[in-house]
């Protein structure tokens, strides 16, 4: 969200009407954040999820903040493909499958293997973290969203 004044008049002002559970919001990223997933990775967690979600606010921003970040162009275009290239690591592959999972959250998703890939790559506390990440941008996309 841009912090700027929705000028739909049918809209709703989530800025002006809900700054309180926005500050609240913020406060968690700042919790999240003091976790240790590295940040390239996060920014492409971020994107990806907004991706699937079709956010456009938020993928322009991620995708403008990973380059900040040093990301590459080649890896931003390949992340919508990420299963069918080499440009990842399987750390990376096996947080954007988690990411996609809950995400699309489709019940027919056995989520046991995909914890399994990630505990080959990360501690408890990071999948943790990685959870969390993926659940508020989840959350920041739908708010997002409701503002187009």
């Amino acid at each position: 969200m841009d912090g700027t004044s929705n000028t739909d008049p049918t809209g709703i002002d989530v800025r002006a009407h809900g700054a309180d559970i926005l500050a609240a919001l913020e406060a968690v990223e700042g919790i999240i954040g003091g976790y240790s997933i590295e940040p390239e990775l996060h920014h492409l967690v971020l994107l990806r999820a907004s991706q699937i979600n079709k956010c456009a606010y938020c993928v322009k921003m991620h995708t403008r903040d990973a380059r900040i970040n040093g990301e590459t162009d080649k890896r931003l275009d390949h992340l919508i493909v990420w299963r069918q290239v080499d440009d990842f690591t399987p750390r990376e592959k096996a947080a954007f499958a988690w990411t996609e999972a809950l995400t699309e959250l489709d019940a027919k998703t056995d989520l046991a293997p995909l914890r399994g890939a990630l505990k080959q790559h990360f501690t408890e506390r990071e999948i943790s973290a990685l959870t969390a990440i993926v659940a508020m941008i989840n959350l920041w996309n739908r708010i997002g969203i409701s503002q187009h």
